[in-house]
């Protein structure tokens, strides 16, 4: 019997995912992946083409292909694979395209290993006024604007950057209906939840590991990154390490990136998805978690993930900005599921990040 989260609004799990592709709603011109349809979402594959752009834009009343014929600089296959380079912004058409019922929306997110690679991604449709957010009934191509800010990163065809989530009505949790789930399930691992905003806060882990490791600063001018090989590059040419030196604060300097781990161990239970508020202006000035989506299961006892924390990929805005460990950083929503998803995050699918602690993205040794 499925278990389901007694709701006519929630996210779309796999099976129903699934479902969108049998009935037309979603389509692709190649064949899935075999692990492409994930908990709570749908990886999306890079097309045969990408465009050089002279600068990100919103097609507004246009099509995106009628916005490209204006503002391209030149077009390359990615059938080979091809080096994108950092400061420079790109148009990839992708795979999939949809063609949604009157009462499915969707949002994207980089993956987890986009945004710790520092890659800004975001899905683009025909007509809309905002990046990432896919309004209901939509029928037409989805494009993905790529841009890489620290690594310059090889990609090919069917290289899989960003995700979507599809949903039903209204999904997010109150504070209330939060401040009840987090008393019956322990959302956070703290006693005293920040919760506002229809989001519960997570501070930021100063203190470092049993070596006093705190996390990660990217270098510049490196090699590339291939998105697509795991466990294949050193961590010392790409990242700087940054120690505790016994003052529990950290420096964020204008334009670096950083990798830096949450306080507090972060729990999805398997009813409910959640996301990683990108920005937000009442806790300082600067960007955390490219990579939004916590999928049902994540740091969940029975799915291998017990103490799971929350990794944080942070970047500063336009001055340099002091952290202090226990500081909030961000806030994480939750969203309920229309059921339970046929897999969990971890063991089920033997994800990457699950249980993790401060860790960088599955690419380096």
């Amino acid at each position: 019997m499925t278990e389901t989260s007694g709701s006519n609004s929630g996210i779309l799990p796999d099976r129903m995912i699934g479902e969108l592709f049998a009935s037309g709603a979603l389509s692709s011109r190649r064949e899935l992946d075999a692990d492409q349809i994930q908990p709570a979402s749908l990886d999306l594959r890079l097309g045969e083409t990408a465009y050089r752009v002279r600068a990100s834009f919103l097609p507004g009343r246009s099509s995106v292909e009628e916005k490209l014929e204006r503002l391209k600089l030149h077009a390359f296959s990615l059938e080979e694979g091809a080096v994108l380079e950092t400061g420079c912004v790109y148009i990839v058409p992708l795979l999939e395209s949809l063609d949604l019922p009157e009462e499915i929306s969707a949002s994207a997110n980089p993956k987890s290993s986009t945004g710790r690679l520092d890659i800004f991604t975001r899905v683009i449709t025909d007509h809309t006024q905002g990046f990432d957010q896919i309004a209901a009934g939509y029928r037409g191509p989805l494009y993905l604007e790529i841009s890489p800010s620290t690594f310059p990163v090889v990609v090919r065809t069917g290289s899989r950057l960003s995700q979507i989530r599809f949903r039903r009505g209204h999904t997010l949790l109150s504070d209330d209906e939060l401040a009840r789930l987090h008393r019956d399930e322990t959302l956070v691992a703290t006693a005293d939840p920040n919760i506002h905003n229809q989001g519960i806060g997570l501070s930021i882990d100063l203190t470092g590991d049993a070596n006093g490791l705190v996390g990660y600063r990217g270098k510049r001018h490196t090699g590339v990154v291939d998105v697509d090989r795991k466990a294949a590059l050193s961590v010392h040419d790409f990242w700087e390490p940054i120690y505790n030196r016994g003052n529990r604060d950290i420096v964020l300097d204008p334009d670096e990136f950083y990798i830096l781990v949450s306080r507090e161990a972060v729990h999805v239970p398997p009813l409910y998805a959640a996301e990683m508020v990108p920005f937000d202006p009442l806790v300082g000035e600067f960007r955390v978690h490219y990579a939004g989506f916590f999928d049902p299961g994540f740091g969940h006892a029975a799915a291998g993930g017990l103490g799971a924390r929350g990794v944080l990929e942070v970047r500063s805005h336009e001055v340099p900005f002091i952290l202090e460990h226990g500081q909030i950083i961000g806030r994480l929503v939750y969203e309920r599921m229309l059921e339970k998803p046929r897999a969990l995050y971890g063991t089920d699918l033997g994800s990457n990040y699950q249980a993790q602690g401060l860790k960088l993205s599955k690419h380096f040794k």
